[in-house]
């Protein structure tokens, strides 16, 4: 019996292994037609509340993936800093300072693009491609290593540029949305980098040391891409079927 051949591949240096990782970018979904529709504001009232909605169902399930992770992780070096992810999404009251969190904040962009705050958070408006793109996400978490989990965070790499965007284009392409509903894109531009500078920190230590980590790393990332991706795919899809007209719709 042939015993498997050891890797003897260098690993990439830091720099060209972090180039790879970005060099996915090509593969957020800032790509995908729809964003694309989004950001040239061809949308009309209806297919933004319908992302809006459906992507609701993503933000209350990352603060989950993150729970899974720290459930995951024996390194509380990592658990004290991944911590915060949570917080920024579920929000927070302590030592007398308050911050509501980036799940009320969607619901308060919800109600800037027309939705009824029962609207969003019944999750009645999410298709349920959606809901099996997101459920994929978090169960990836739930079941790999707390180090794969990780990396696949890595998709905040290109975050901020789409959060920029929205905020730039919007008040123009879309004046009906109430301006302050743009308060969750503004506060991701920081936290994200913030996440990223620590999400990608650890891969780039972890992953580099064989060739064939590094390329693991890679792979996760794509599937968070893909996942993305298929989650435009699946919101896309059901706005060419499904309209949502204002709070009161019923489906």
């Amino acid at each position: 019996m042939n015993e498997a051949k050891a890797d003897t591949r260098k690993p990439w240096s830091a720099e060209e292994f972090e180039t790879l990782l970005r060099g996915k970018s090509s593969s957020y979904h800032i790509n995908h037609p729809f964003h694309i529709m989004m950001a040239e504001g061809k949308l009309n009232a209806a297919q933004l509340r319908g992302w809006v909605a459906n992507r609701f169902y993503y933000q209350i399930s990352i603060p989950m993936k993150d729970a899974a992770i720290l459930s995951n992780c024996d390194n509380s070096e990592i658990r004290r800093e991944w911590i915060l992810r949570i917080l920024d999404h579920d929000g927070f009251e302590l030592n007398g300072l308050k911050d509501e969190g980036g799940i009320e904040a969607w619901i308060q962009l919800g109600q800037a693009v027309g939705l009824s705050r029962d609207d969003v958070t019944s999750l009645r408006f999410v298709a349920p491609a959606s809901r099996f793109a997101v459920d994929a996400y978090v169960n990836f978490a739930r079941r790999q290593p707390w180090q794969e989990a990780v990396a696949s965070s890595l998709t905040e790499l290109f975050a901020p540029h789409i959060h920029q965007q929205r905020i730039d284009t919007w008040p123009e392409k879309y004046p009906w949305v109430d301006s302050t509903g743009l308060l969750y894109f503004k506060n991701r531009l920081t936290q994200a980098r913030r996440d990223v500078a620590h999400g990608l920190t650890f891969t780039l230590d972890y992953f580099s040391q064989t060739r064939a980590l590094q390329e693991r790393a890679l792979e996760i990332l794509q599937f968070k891409l893909n996942v993305l991706w298929a989650l435009a795919d699946a919101i896309m899809l059901d706005q060419c079927n499904v309209q949502i007209t204002g709070p009161k719709h019923e489906q």
